[in-house]
């Protein structure tokens, strides 16, 4: 339901002449399971959803708006969701992508400004959909891995496309897949990507200073010499050396703050930075809700202050491989170059581990939800050479 959000509250808005904003939080977010149940709950009979939401209504807010709730039901449930209640979608885009696509109208002017209204509507499709649950085998290839889940009952397709990603099939769970496949990780193909993208050189000492739950750190971990996993979070970092265990490979742990590593002279830093996740909203659709255009300026400076703190405890001729969720270019590709910008030593170090298509004419890793199917993520390799 949360992914419809948008789509619902425009529903309703039409048979309360635009109204929602003056209705009771409660009574709204009681509507918006009562329209969901009727529209995409086939198995819910009408006359029932009707009757349980206006119950619920009585019950926890009182019987004053229940016949208002009882009406507005049923003209949703007499009219449906038809494409006659959205604006045209080639007069206006914006409209349609806010109502029908179900997300915020800002952040839908920020994506039209930088792609052609049709690739918006395959994004925000692309976030109303349910994602895939995703395994990447670790130490082995992924048919060698879907071969070990079918011997176990657990049916699983590789993923392809630059990657050695398992989409575990309907009904399989994380845990059993686990069980069955123990050096894995439950991981989307773009969080793969980036981990093939950062090509870690073998033999070198690598941190991971945001490394939380641990899935991109254990992915590149059986080539460096010595690997070190921080975070903030003790409590997450509990999940990086429970991952760990099971998998197999040696770690370092330390709690400690990214704008203060406490480290000199690596070899490889792993910056996977706070960020907006708009790459993730198919997985976080509550995230589309909460987030404000307050909230990427923020982070924006926090990501800043990270990657100057790891320009100056990387070693001379290290790489620094920072990475986001995100799809804004404040996070990505401007924050990068501000970065290069201040920091003359540093320049971007393109690499072939990755498809050429995910990659963008400087040698960025950038993969988007309307293009690759699964989560979008960003990700630049800095070199630091002087």
């Amino acid at each position: 339901m949360t992914r419809l959000r948008g789509r619902l509250d425009h529903l309703i808005s039409l048979r309360l002449h635009g109204q929602v904003a003056s209705l009771d939080p409660r009574v709204l977010e009681i509507l918006r399971l009562g329209a969901y149940q009727l529209l995409y709950m086939r198995g819910v009979p009408s006359y029932a959803a009707v009757s349980a939401t206006v119950e619920q209504v009585r019950a926890e807010v009182g019987p004053g708006p229940t016949g208002l709730v009882n009406a507005v039901l049923r003209q949703v449930d007499r009219t449906g969701d038809g494409p006659e209640h959205f604006p045209d979608f080639r007069a206006d885009p914006l409209g349609f992508l806010e109502s029908w696509g179900s997300h915020p109208r800002w952040l839908l002017e920020r994506w039209l400004t930088r792609w052609k209204p049709d690739d918006v509507r395959r994004l925000v499709e692309a976030d109303n959909r349910r994602p895939g649950t995703y395994l990447l085998p670790l130490g082995t290839d992924a048919p060698q891995g879907a071969a070990t889940l079918e011997a176990a009952g657990l049916h699983a397709e590789a993923v392809g496309e630059g990657t050695d990603s398992l989409r575990l099939g309907e009904g399989v769970t994380p845990a059993a897949a686990l069980a069955a496949l123990p050096r894995a990780v439950v991981q989307d193909p773009a969080t793969s990507l980036v981990s093939r993208y950062a090509d870690v050189p073998r033999g070198t000492k690598v941190a991971d200073l945001c490394a939380a739950p641990g899935g991109k750190v254990l992915a590149v971990a059986d080539r460096p010499v010595y690997t070190l996993a921080a975070d903030r979070s003790e409590s997450r970092l509990l999940m990086v050396k429970e991952n760990a265990r099971r998998v197999g490979l040696p770690l370092g742990l330390v709690v400690a703050d990214a704008l203060h590593p406490p480290l000199r002279g690596v070899d490889v830093i792993l910056l996977d930075a706070p960020c907006s996740g708009t790459g993730t909203l198919a997985r976080r659709p509550d995230a589309r809700w909460r987030l404000e255009p307050e909230s990427i300026r923020e982070l924006v400076g926090v990501q800043r202050d990270m990657l100057r703190a790891s320009a100056e405890v990387l070693g001379q001729g290290g790489l620094l491989v920072y990475s986001t969720c995100s799809l804004e270019t404040e996070e990505n590709e401007e924050q990068v170059e501000a970065f290069l910008t201040s920091h003359r030593e540093f320049r971007i170090e393109a690499t072939d581990a990755v498809p050429s298509r995910y990659l963008d004419s400087v040698g960025q890793l950038s993969v988007t939800p309307q293009g690759a199917g699964f989560d979008g993520a960003f990700a630049a390799r800095l070199r630091k050479v002087g």
